[in-house]
């Protein structure tokens, strides 16, 4: 479910002011537990500041010198852990050496247990002392968070592991490791665009769109080729930014399993990460990929890697021999790696796969289904059902007043049942949005507050139909301004939300082509509808004698265009198949979406 924009303003509040960039006199103790910045953006890869300390051992009680160095930065943030259990709690206290450039912090319960910046002016080095707590762990390891600027931060710099006196020095565990520290993998350059040959037989692939060439610049590809323990992944598409795919075991975003492929600078950093609702990516302090490349080239971002079919030790990453719904993202990447939300809704594939099952060549869908069914019979409503209902109530009352169907004229018969079926797939396509989005969506401009304008109006219409007035009744004539203005209305604005609805992201249905297509379709109905005014207008003029009582409010219609039955019968047929045409097209764009 997506927040209220009121709680998305507090939380980006909290986040540029509660963090330990935007505090620039260092007061962070939001960050004492994850040490992360609240910044939006995610962690550099590789760390340009070391931590040093004077001392390898220690006795409950000693003091040791902890000094962070490196290349100009504003802010920091030093912390002592467990070495065995770095997501604990903050172990010891720090005395400072500098009062002017850092300063204490209490963390949980302990207190002066972390040192940060007084300042945002930069620094080169700062040196502090760490006394050891007499409940000390047996290896304690020194982190640091260092802010060279707002955007470009590392979270959880490794520092040296410190031993008690008589205790052997541990070896780090997998968990103690940052996400700096992942880049010790071998990283090389792929040579040539990845290959769909081995697609259905020995890799199970993902193509967009269906069966598209890797290699030309408008293929999003995702391939997964199972080894003896392993899973070769590729990934390549048009983008300068950033390509990323996850496992989900539902078709929304949250709490799904996510690899990205980020271009920082003409050089593509692969990590992972883990979805947390509609939120920004959690990247991973511990990467389980192995065999890392990646190339850039003709417009193409690919990377490559491999991992382990199963990884019990990395928490947050699925095992790749159940079945997921699998996302395919891009988007752009700023300054220090910095990754936007997706500027258009991710491919997500039709069911559940097993990446490491059966081989397949799949494609799948940018739009879910609900809102593909909302955008067709949204279309079906207003674009056939109520213009030719419209058209045959202004030009054909003469032409079939004389016919019957079920006891009333064919003319009403028809119209009625058009506009019924409109109230009918409109009320249907209204519910689809809010049951996919489980609410209200605040993303979707102004197209959701016309849309209840729409359906408030075509619910309004029949209600108002059912009241209307004897044929001679003196009020007939103010019922007859009131039910055709407000079904135009409904018209107008029916067609202006349609506009807007076809660019919004869960649909997005190709440009120009759907705004040319709705141009098109609108010019189509008001040059017939312009035309069969020219030809009632020219057959009025024949009349000789006009009977004054025949005259009504916006009916400028009389027994002379019986004459014309033949033309309008024409314009009719030609004007429904024209209809049908622009409707086929709408729905072969939004199926192929």
């Amino acid at each position: 479910m997506e927040l209220p924009g009121f709680a998305v303003a507090v939380w980006m509040f909290v986040c540029l002011y509660a963090s330990v960039g935007g505090y620039p006199n260092g007061r962070v103790r939001e960050a004492c537990s994850s040490m992360v910045p609240c910044h939006g953006g995610s962690p550099q890869l590789s760390p340009e500041h070391t931590i040093t300390v004077n001392g390898t051992e220690f006795k409950p009680g000693d003091s040791i010198e902890v000094h962070l160095s490196g290349p100009d930065f504003e802010g920091f943030f030093i912390q002592a852990r467990d070495a065995e259990h770095v997501d604990s709690p903050a172990v010891g206290s720090f005395v400072l050496a500098d009062r002017r450039r850092s300063q204490l912090l209490t963390c949980g319960r302990t207190k002066n247990s972390a040192v940060s910046h007084t300042s945002k002016a930069k620094k080169k080095d700062v040196k502090v002392y760490w006394i050891a707590p007499q409940d000390a762990p047996k290896h304690v390891q020194f982190l640091a968070t260092v802010v060279k600027k707002y955007r470009v931060f590392w979270v959880k710099i490794p520092g040296p592991i410190v031993s008690q006196t008589d205790v052997l020095s541990p070896t780090p565990p997998s968990h103690a490791t940052s996400e700096a520290m992942s880049t010790t993998h071998p990283v090389s350059y792929i040579s040539k665009p990845f290959s769909a040959s081995d697609c259905g037989s020995m890799k199970f692939c993902i193509r967009n769109p269906s069966n598209c060439d890797p290699g030309s610049a408008s293929c999003f590809f995702l391939s997964f080729q199972r080894e003896e323990s392993s899973v070769f992944i590729e990934i390549s598409g048009p983008s300068e930014g950033y390509l990323a795919f996850a496992l989900s075991h539902d078709q929304w975003m949250g709490g799904d399993d996510a690899y990205l492929c980020v271009n920082e600078d003409h050089r593509v950093h692969v990590s992972t990460a883990h979805l947390k609702k509609r939120s920004y990516p959690l990247l991973d302090l511990e990467n389980a990929l192995e065999d890392v490349s990646w190339r850039l080239a003709d417009g193409l971002l690919q990377c490559s890697f491999r991992r382990s079919i199963r990884l019990p030790a990395y928490k947050g990453r699925f095992n790749l021999d159940s079945s997921y719904y699998i996302f395919l993202a891009d988007g752009e990447a700023g300054e220090g790696g910095l990754i936007y939300k997706h500027h258009r809704q991710p491919l997500v594939t039709d069911g559940l796969y097993n990446v490491t099952g059966l081989p397949q060549d799949i494609g799948g869908s940018r739009s879910p289904r609900l809102i593909k069914a909302h955008g067709a019979l949204m279309f079906v409503a207003w674009i056939t059902t109520v213009s030719i209902g419209v058209i045959v109530a202004r030009f054909f009352k003469p032409v079939w007043s004389h016919s019957f169907l079920f006891g009333r004229e064919l003319w009403f018969q028809v119209h009625r049942m058009l506009m019924l079926t409109t109230v009918m797939l409109t009320s249907i396509s209204f519910v689809l949005p809010f049951v996919y989005r489980g609410g209200w969506s605040q993303q979707a401009g102004f197209h959701p507050y016309l849309g209840c304008a729409v359906m408030a109006l075509t619910i309004f219409q029949p209600l108002m139909a059912g009241f209307r007035p004897s044929r001679h009744a003196p009020r007939r004539q103010l019922f007859n301004w009131f039910h055709w203005s407000t079904g135009t209305t409904a018209r107008i604005l029916a067609v202006v939300t349609m506009f807007l609805g076809m660019d919004l992201p869960a649909l997005d249905l190709p440009d120009p082509w759907d705004t040319y297509t709705m141009i098109g379709f609108v010019a189509w109905h008001v040059g017939t509808d312009v035309l069969l005014e020219i030809h009632s207008y020219c057959l009025v003029r024949k009349v000789e004698v006009i009977e004054d009582d025949r005259v009504q409010i916006l009916q400028s219609l009389t027994s002379a265009e019986a004459e014309g039955r033949l033309f309008k019968q024409i314009v009719l047929t030609i004007y429904v198949c024209g209809n049908i045409v622009f409707l086929i097209a709408f729905l072969i764009a939004i199926n192929q979406v």
